[in-house]
């Protein structure tokens, strides 16, 4: 992707990876468990790939990269995270219960014309395509982008 491999840019973001992937598995266990689901709001994959931006902002600054690598470093993560919550939707499907990503809380789609209940297949596309592939990648880049020109004005870090 944009002259480098795929695997290199998962090497600069494993650690964002690995906080994505924990906070997502904390919550569907605690939300499997029977926890209940207030708990499970503390811990937020949003917050997660927030907290990430200025570290690509800094890792792109030390590693030479330009805005495009910036925008590959935003799309993996966005769609990493997008494909964990659609699998936790699709888990959800084929088990009949609800877990902390169908839930009506975090599942508004009756007001937005999309079928009543999380359990369904169109919210689970929505995420990895519209959240995963388009809106997330840009947004994120947008903000790190921002982040990155303050970094590179910075003599140090």
């Amino acid at each position: 992707m944009f002259g480098k491999p795929l695997a290199y840019y998962i090497g600069l973001q494993t650690p964002a990876l690995i906080a994505i992937f924990v906070v997502f598995l904390v919550r569907l266990v605690m939300s499997m468990g029977g926890i209940p689901d207030s708990f499970g709001k503390v811990l937020s994959i949003t917050f997660v790939l927030i907290l990430a931006l200025p570290y690509y902002a800094l890792v792109a600054k030390r590693e030479g990269l330009t805005f495009k690598h910036l925008y590959a470093l935003c799309f993996v993560q966005s769609l990493f995270s997008q494909t964990l919550i659609a699998l936790a939707i699709g888990l959800a499907i084929l088990t009949g219960h609800d877990n902390i990503y169908t839930i009506p809380e975090f599942y508004p789609g009756a007001a937005e014309g999309m079928p009543v209940d999380g359990k369904n297949w169109m919210h689970a596309a929505a995420h990895v395509v519209f959240a995963g592939a388009l809106i997330l990648p840009v947004v994120s880049w947008a903000v790190s982008s921002v982040l990155l020109v303050i970094a590179r004005k910075v003599k140090s870090w």
